[in-house]
């Protein structure tokens, strides 16, 4: 994050922010210390160059001199240009450079090119692995013709002094039963020493440890099944509805706009390429069995899943711009070409936004089945319980906002449904319990088991029904209430 000045909306005066260039958006924040940008720019096509300063008036022109100006044009409609100036050249030549190239397609092509270049790296560890396998293999082979030499070695000498033995004494008559007893001594020891080995391999299969190994694989290779199902559902989703949506966003008749396309598919690009990058690294641990070390893998992963938190705070409000959009005839029927290809499967677009809102609850139980697997003293059991408080963390944390979110839409829906209004439900201390019709007869007590319920209008007959909010008295059976946390 560095500082800069922006200019204001009526270019009269200048603003000091903080900003922060993120792929192809530009945060700006009103402090250093901010957790939550004030707003962004979308710099997709967008043309930055420096700009000359300003005439100054003469009580400010030794300070405006010492300033470096440049400016952002974009491409989008009714979108004003923006002034930017920094106080220090070498900040303002970066930042014109580092804005110049933010652009999806410059994303995609060094993307692009550092996947070539991984495959092209794991080629290579292939082929050092084969070239090392070989040479272990020539070395066993030669160890193994070595001690061959040496055993022929050892019976030419054992020959060799049995027949000097032979010629300087008489032969007995015993050398035949001594060999034919140490023949089957030499049988039997060997037989023991093998019955022995499989004892204590058999005890091995059968012992708690290995029973934990074998499952412990098994989880991770469902892991790997089930990360791979997941990119190509993200796949799909990009491939088969963000590009093509975009690219009709752009057209002469959009059936779509910009703002919409960006609401609905808030981050699924990202997610798509972060997992990929988790896919190639398990795949490549997996190539390793049964050495499986992944404790790494989401070391790297965790600080990227805040991406989700956007994304699971925004599905709601994603699904009810699709709605909004599905309305318009033309995008409806273009989204319904779009769902018939065969790789949907017949699955429609909600079905493809949900899958992500799951991906951190499945990761969770899958750390829960590695550790009931994996061994105390195991050197990954630190690091993987870890990575599950990590995630069971992020996870309340989306839940909680969540719940929120959606608390406070659920309350303002229904203040816009009471005539007069009620300010109450305003206030975001309000939680939402239920909603449903409630029953006011005038001029007549209420009945049992009937409480009263301060209601947003009058009744004007003989009976109404009306929504209504409570905070301190039960409501009425199918009245609609919230009360403060």
């Amino acid at each position: 994050m560095q500082k800069g000045i922006k200019r204001s909306a009526d270019n009269t005066k200048w603003h000091t922010k903080w900003f922060a260039l993120l792929q192809n958006m530009l945060f700006y924040f009103e402090t250093d210390s901010s957790s939550r940008p004030s707003g962004l720019y979308l710099l997709e096509g967008c043309v930055c160059d420096r700009a000359p300063s300003p005439k100054p008036p003469l009580s400010a022109k030794d300070s405006l001199e010492k300033q470096h100006y440049f400016t952002v044009n974009f491409n989008h409609e009714n979108q004003k240009s923006l002034e930017l100036r920094t106080e220090d050249a070498k900040d303002c030549d970066e930042w014109v450079a580092a804005i110049a190239h933010a652009s999806y397609r410059n994303l995609a092509t060094e993307h692009e090119a550092l996947m070539q270049k991984y495959l092209h790296l794991l080629q290579i560890v292939e082929t050092e692995k084969t070239v090392a396998k070989q040479l272990r293999q020539q070395i066993e082979d030669g160890e193994i013709e070595i001690e061959r030499l040496k055993a022929e070695i050892a019976s030419l000498l054992k020959d060799h002094e049995r027949i000097q033995a032979s010629q300087s004494s008489a032969p007995s008559d015993d050398d035949s039963d001594i060999k034919k007893i140490k023949k089957v001594q030499s049988f039997l020891r060997g037989w023991l020493c093998r019955r022995k080995w499989k004892t204590i391999i058999q005890d091995y299969i059968r012992s708690p440890h290995a029973d934990s190994m074998r499952k412990r694989n098994q989880v991770v290779f469902s892991m790997l099944e089930a990360e791979a199902e997941y990119v190509q559902q993200l796949h799909i989703l990009v491939n088969n509805f963000l590009r093509p949506l975009r690219m009709a966003a752009s057209s002469k008749k959009p059936p779509i706009t910009h703002d919409d396309v960006s609401s609905i598919f808030l981050n699924s690009e990202t997610i798509m390429f972060l997992h990929q990058i988790f896919y190639q690294g398990l795949k490549a641990r997996i190539s390793s069995w049964p050495t499986l070390v992944l404790a790494d893998l989401f070391d790297i992963l965790l600080p990227m899943l805040n991406i989700y938190q956007e994304f699971v705070r925004n599905h709601q409000y994603s699904l009810q711009i699709l709605a909004h959009c599905k309305q318009n005839r033309d995008f409806d029927k273009l989204l319904k070409h779009y769902e018939a290809k065969p790789d949907c499967e017949e699955r429609t677009l909600e079905t493809f936004l949900t899958y992500p809102m799951f991906q951190i609850p499945r990761y969770i139980l899958t750390l829960h089945e590695l550790l009931a697997h994996t061994p105390h003293e195991h050197v990954e059991r630190n690091s993987l319980d870890y990575a599950k408080s990590k995630l069971e963390e992020l996870s309340r944390i989306m839940h909680d906002e969540v719940s929120e979110t959606e608390n406070i839409r659920k309350n303002l829906a229904i203040e816009r449904m009471i005539i007069e209004g009620c300010e109450i439900l305003l206030d975001t201390s309000q939680t939402f319990v239920r909603q449903g019709l409630h029953l006011s007869l005038k001029g007549r007590s209420l009945g049992a088991g009937w409480a009263p319920c301060r209601s947003g209008r009058r009744a004007s007959g003989s009976a109404s029904s009306s929504p209504s909010t409570s905070s301190s008295a039960p409501a009425a059976p199918g009245g609609s209430c919230t009360s403060p946390r």
